[in-house]
């Protein structure tokens, strides 16, 4: 039986970098908050991705929160792209420094969230959750912050078979917390990307065979990761306000040197000097080389040609090197940022498997079947990504005004107002959701100015004492210029910059 109603001002839903600093924020508004988290830890994403060679894409420097002085001064991050370790050590210092833990309750999955008011103005949710020992409870909350993560439910892809392989099977997005030894191993890992990428790299150093399955080739540029250098960080500290607002302007969230010259400007061989730069330097600064690279079609090709020769200098059998050029348009993905992942096919133990013409017919006791073909292995590794923007929010059974079922509402696609509202869901609000920069950026970065929109917001709101906000079906259409019962011009301009 569900124990008696909780009555809370704010609901958040999800521990990670999002959860953690929106509990911070309502905590100063003075509000009762309490977090939900379905694992036993904080951290979010790094939490359960502990798979061999998970690291961050973004610069450890700038993949960090910059709401705090004096936590930007005291953490001290050991190489330029932090691992997985690293980042769930530094999301739990952050945990302990500012007190979170006493306001969260961990090991307890949310199933339902409900809205219901009592008159036109008064509203709240009332959210269902189940803890791992089957026991039910009920919360109560005038607000509901869904900060549930944009890669946070793992795509199984249903092998035909796959129940019937006689080894182990695993899942990067909920990798074993205990270390998986590969070692004289046959492996397949199944999908390349990002995770695939990372994995593929890491357990090739391992296993006695490596299969991967490619479906689609992805731009990847290096990381050209290393250590930081004595006095290296303490550098980057010192002029941390430049960088941060360096990074506001960018595009993506990171920091980079704003080009305004288009590739057409220049020759070929200065072009070719100024990617390989880039390339030099490494990350994902690298689409940021021209101004017009996501805008031009020639352009565009320009910065696909010099990756593909890149790979076909390191590669060296030209088949694979083939295979593993992109035919996509350069940019129409986020870029993956990795270490040696080309020059990991030159090894005699690692087989790249074309499965974009003739895909997994099934997986049987053995391996994976193509086009009749058994590749025997000890071990799978699922590198089958998330059910992305959307899957974490339609597992949960989320009801708005007059019963308004959410997947009803994105039956045909998500809308939503600047990935920070729904119409529909009074006193709803998603971190970083669908229609939002999110996985296209710096996700540390978009998670800080979607949590100070909210929480500016919901403040506005207390001090004024009113008791919703709901964006309309046209501020969706719109991008966010309308959102109902706000009177202020403070946060109607809030939204609009957006």
């Amino acid at each position: 039986m569900p124990r008696s109603h909780q009555q809370l001002d704010a609901l958040v839903v999800g521990a990670g970098f999002a959860g953690m600093y929106m509990l911070y924020r309502l905590n100063r508004l003075g509000l009762a908050t309490r977090v939900i988290e379905k694992a036993s830890g904080v951290g979010g994403t790094w939490f359960w991705n502990r798979y061999p060679g998970a690291r961050c894409d973004i610069e450890s420097m700038q993949y960090s929160y910059s709401f705090s002085h004096q936590l930007e001064q005291e953490w001290e991050w050991s190489e330029r792209y932090a691992s997985q370790k690293e980042i769930l050590e530094y999301a739990n210092h952050v945990a302990d420094r500012f007190d979170l833990r006493k306001d969260m309750q961990f090991d307890t999955e949310v199933t339902s969230a409900h809205y219901s008011h009592c008159d036109e103005d008064r509203g709240s949710w009332t959210v269902s959750m189940e803890n791992k020992q089957g026991c039910t409870s009920t919360i109560r909350a005038r607000f509901l912050v869904m900060a549930t993560g944009c890669l946070s439910a793992p795509n199984t892809a249903a092998f035909s078979g796959i129940e019937d392989f006689a080894g182990p099977c695993y899942h990067t997005g909920s990798w074993p917390h205990q270390e998986i030894d590969f070692t004289g191993k046959r492996v397949a890992i199944i999908g390349t990307g990002s995770s695939g990428i990372q994995a593929t790299t890491a357990i090739a150093r391992q296993a006695s065979q490596l299969f991967v399955f490619q479906r689609t080739a992805n731009y990847i540029v290096p990381a050209n990761n290393q250590p930081f250098r004595p006095g290296e960080q303490q550098q980057i500290k010192d002029a941390y306000g430049d960088l941060r607002s360096l990074a506001r302007k960018a595009r993506n969230g990171v920091a980079q040197e704003i080009v305004t010259d288009p590739a057409s400007a220049f020759t070929p061989s200065q072009r070719e000097q100024r990617y390989q730069q880039r390339w030099d330097d490494g990350g994902l600064t690298f689409i940021g080389v021209f101004s017009d690279l996501l805008l031009d079609a020639e352009s565009n090709q320009t910065a696909a040609d010099f990756i593909r020769e890149r790979i076909h200098e390191v590669v060296h059998d030209p088949e694979t090197a083939k295979m593993l050029c992109p035919d996509s348009t350069f940019g129409c993905k986020r870029l993956c940022v990795d270490s040696d992942y080309y020059d990991t096919f030159n090894r005699d133990s690692v087989t790249l498997v074309n499965i974009k013409e003739h895909g997994i017919e099934k997986i049987c006791s053995r391996g994976p079947v193509v086009n009749g073909k058994v590749y025997d292995v000890d071990a799978l590794v699922l590198a089958t990504g998330f059910d992305a923007m959307t899957g974490t929010l339609k597992q949960i059974d989320i009801r708005g005004r007059d019963g308004l079922k959410l997947v009803d509402k994105w039956i045909d696609g998500p809308t939503t107002c600047l990935g920070l509202m729904v119409a529909g869901f009074p006193n709803l609000f998603t971190i970083t959701g669908p229609g939002s920069p999110s996985v296209l950026s710096n996700m540390l970065g978009s998670i800080e100015f979607h949590v100070d929109w909210i929480s500016g917001c919901i403040e506005h709101l207390e001090k004024r004492e009113a008791n919703r906000i709901e964006a309309t079906e046209s501020a969706e259409s719109l991008w966010g210029k309308e959102v109902e019962r706000v009177v202020d011009q403070t946060v109607y301009r809030t939204c609009e910059s957006w």
